[in-house]
């Protein structure tokens, strides 16, 4: 398996025969993500994610996913401190399920239950939880991981479904998020796209009932809402830079216009 999923680097099939002695140490901390400015999130977690992040649409292949946006620049997330703790109640759970990950088999029915081994609480010295028992046979651990990841793939099926009828109904537009810093310097993030006011407003009556009917119109508006939270990553942003950081020397990133989308 090569290294993909943004915050995996060497994820491999887990197997008795090669973690059959291997433990999960937890309390590692987020620095694993260190690195990523965005995550995808499924549609079930818009109601707590809407809170503290702002929730855009990212081209993925010809697909689009809902991602939360963690940074301003790339290789950057604000949401990391300097100790690896992660500075807001929600955590999405593409991160919580690291250093677990599904790798889809060829019929692309089934999945193989694969871990990052480049993950620090992976070990062969007995700390934490052992994922195979002296029998060879998965831990409790273990199957509560499958769990998890089972419901993950179920709901990220769920939320591939909402984001192609967005996509139908022509409601997604490019977005670009500019932050101008009190040194006067200016950024601004672009790449991704979001729900165009006007076009939800002109819908078919029909068409705006069968997306309230199946809750798919609240998502909207919880993703629409969660923009102004585009706020929060400018006030992480500032805390991180030197203060007198040169105007020219501000990196471009990838967003919109969080203002225009609030009218």
């Amino acid at each position: 398996m090569t290294t993909q999923l943004l915050i995996y680097e060497t994820a491999v099939p887990v197997s008795s025969g090669r973690h059959g002695k291997a433990s999960i140490e937890a309390g590692k901390g987020y620095g694993f993500a260190r690195k990523i400015n965005s995550v995808p999130l499924t549609a079930v977690e818009f109601p707590l994610a809407a809170a503290e992040y702002a929730i855009v649409f990212a081209q993925s292949g010809e697909e689009v996913v809902p991602v939360v946006i963690l940074g301003a620049r790339a290789g950057e997330n604000l949401y990391v401190k300097d100790d690896d703790t992660w500075n807001a109640k929600y955590i999405p759970a593409f991160v919580r399920r690291y250093p677990f990950v599904f790798a889809a088999k060829e019929d692309g029915q089934s999945f193989t239950l694969c871990v990052d081994e480049a993950f620090q609480g992976l070990n062969f010295m007995g700390r934490g939880v052992p994922l195979f028992d002296a029998e060879g046979k998965q831990t409790a651990y273990v199957d509560n991981v499958l769990r998890f990841l089972k419901e993950y793939t179920a709901q990220f099926a769920r939320t591939q479904a909402f984001c192609k009828k967005l996509a139908e109904l022509k409601l997604l537009e490019p977005m670009q998020a500019q932050f101008t810093l009190a040194s006067g310097q200016k950024m601004s993030l672009t790449g991704f796209h979001a729900v165009d006011r006007k076009r939800l407003k002109a819908l078919p009556a029909e068409t705006l009932a069968q997306l309230a009917g199946t809750d798919e119109l609240e998502l909207v508006y919880l993703h629409l809402q969660s923009l102004r939270n585009f706020v929060s990553v400018k006030d992480k942003l500032v805390v991180t830079l030197p203060e007198q950081a040169p105007a020219d020397t501000a990196p471009a990133a990838e967003e919109r216009d969080a203002a225009a989308a609030t009218h």
